[in-house]
């Protein structure tokens, strides 16, 4: 007899979890006791063991999806027992003409999206929850095109995240007969990326006026004509303008240009594959022009340009706002003397030579050893309660060409000088390539934030959510000091210090700083 097994609650605050990985795959058999996969909870991820013996028959969710407590998981069974009724499938009556013709029609899209329409040599692909807070993807490359072979493994796509680009392993072999996003498009978690079957599969229902995601077929039918019509405009011996409501396939450089000319691209006759407009194409009209072969030039204003968003600054932008508007931030500044810390940097770095420590790298070990003298800091407010983080975890911001991303260095209290250097340069550089993956920038406890190598004396930062503080790190500036009564040329810099105050009340930032001000100005007192 089948058995329904459920998302279990596996802590005492979850809520949902997360499949993280599958040990068993469809149609294999289970024993009592054997690990069937691995559960992320909102604390930890923990193996789930079986509790039956007999045929995984169904899995009712994905690696990476999250379900709600007590949420079916799989079903467990005898080789070929029907399971119909217990997957509760609701079904379609054309017979029944008192039914909602609206509610039929969503619900087959419902069943398309989930594959029960397709035949059974075909397999759905939808956008993979590939970071905690991915909600969307954005196609970057696709590796494969329609009617080309995939085996399971292969590249298929990469898909860039709120956080990275990371490369899609396809997990079925077949013959790629859909794809539901071009490169550049954005689609939602669990939307229809792309079909693969065998060759000649009727996939009928889902390429359906009925279906959403028919609406690209359509695109990509449409782009084909375009290509071939302008390709025959071409090759004619009549000059004529194009229509304005035909698309334009233009080069970038070639429509920069245009513009900056005021050419009416309309009016360009393409040399380039497809009668594309090539730079060539708006260099020769401007002579023309000249010569009066065509017609006197037209001026336009140029229009202003768009950005779109990336899938990182979408999100940055979505979490800066609700840690700006949700915690209430304070700040607390102070003044460091730099001198001692300067010189034991020299000497590290002749013992050490070739490589190098950073300012940085010092201060990212003086953060996480004031931590942990000053755990009252090191932690996170969680509405009913504040969790106390035992592990001291440093977030350290890392700019990229979308905005920021934020590695993490994990158990920075344990790790000597050289050893956060070596992986602070490693994961800035795969972050900067948007290879870094997204558990390496996830579980930080405190954040830095260094603004010091462009030249700014000081600055205030948003929390980095869900940690209570972040401090922002100056430029060292050489300048008057009193020292021993005495003016003299010295090395200070600025440092900020934003704290939730919810959690991290005034005094116990002060003192936080306060410590951490010691150790800098006086380096000895971290090796006692």
């Amino acid at each position: 007899m089948a058995q329904i097994i459920t998302m279990p609650r596996l802590s005492d605050t979850m809520t949902d979890g997360v499949v993280s990985k599958w040990y068993k795959k469809l149609g294999e058999t289970i024993k009592e006791g054997d690990i069937i996969a691995d559960i992320e909870t909102d604390k930890a991820t923990q193996e789930f063991e079986s509790e039956y013996n007999g045929v995984l028959l169904h899995i009712g969710a994905k690696e990476g999806d999250s379900l709600a407590v007590d949420s079916l998981i799989a079903i467990i069974g005898e080789k070929n027992e029907d399971i119909t009724s217990l997957i509760s499938i609701p079904t379609i009556n054309k017979e029944n003409t008192t039914e909602n013709p609206k509610e039929i029609l969503d619900t087959k899209k419902e069943l398309a999206a989930k594959e029960l329409l397709l035949p059974n040599n075909a397999f759905v692909v939808t956008m993979p929850r590939l970071s905690d807070t991915m909600s969307e993807g954005k196609v970057q490359k696709w590796y494969k095109k329609i009617g080309e072979a995939v085996k399971e493994g292969e590249i298929l796509a990469d898909i860039e995240t709120d956080k990275a680009i990371q490369e899609f392993e396809s997990e079925f072999s077949g013959t790629l007969l859909f794809i539901g996003a071009t490169e550049g498009e954005t689609i939602e978690v669990d939307k229809i990326l792309a079909v693969i079957g065998e060759p000649g599969t009727d996939i009928s229902m889902l390429l359906s006026n009925e279906n959403p995601i028919s609406n690209t077929v359509v695109l990509e039918k449409e782009a084909a004509t375009l290509n071939k019509t302008d390709k025959e405009e071409t090759t004619s011996t009549d000059i004529q303008s194009k229509p304005k409501t035909e698309r334009i396939f233009i080069s970038p450089l070639a429509k920069k240009i245009s513009l900056e000319k005021g050419i009416d691209v309309h009016k360009v006759i393409g040399s380039g594959d497809g009668g594309r407009i090539i730079l060539k194409d708006i260099e020769n009209f401007k002579l023309a022009e000249k010569g009066n072969l065509i017609q006197s030039l037209i001026i336009t204003d140029s229009p202003d340009t768009e950005i779109p968003l990336s899938a990182i600054k979408k999100v940055a932008a979505k979490r800066l706002a609700e840690s700006k508007f949700t915690a209430p931030h304070y700040y607390l500044n102070m003044e460091l003397d730099m001198e001692g810390v300067i010189k034991m940097r020299e000497e590290i770095n002749k013992s050490i030579a070739p490589n190098k420590i950073s300012f940085n790298d010092i201060l990212i070990k003086f953060v996480a050893m004031t931590i942990k003298k000053h755990p009252e800091v090191n932690v996170t407010w969680a509405e009913d309660k504040i969790i106390q983080h035992h592990n001291i975890n440093i977030g350290v911001a890392v700019a990229i060409d979308e905005g920021l991303l934020v590695p993490v260095i994990n158990h920075a209290n344990q790790k000597s000088f050289e050893v956060i250097s070596a992986e602070m340069k490693d994961k800035a550089t795969r972050a900067r390539e948007r290879k870094i993956k997204a558990e390496e920038l996830s579980g930080s406890t405190f954040s830095i934030s260094n603004l010091g190598s462009y030249g700014i004396d000081s600055f205030t930062s948003i929390i980095n959510q869900p940690n209570a503080c972040i401090l922002s790190i100056g430029a060292i500036i050489q300048k008057p000091v009193v020292k021993n009564n005495q003016i003299v040329i010295g090395n200070t810099m600025k440092i900020t210090l934003a704290c939730d105050h919810r959690t991290v009340d005034g005094t116990t930032g002060s003192k936080f700083l306060q410590a951490l001000k010691n150790y800098i100005e006086t380096p000895v007192l971290l090796f006692l």
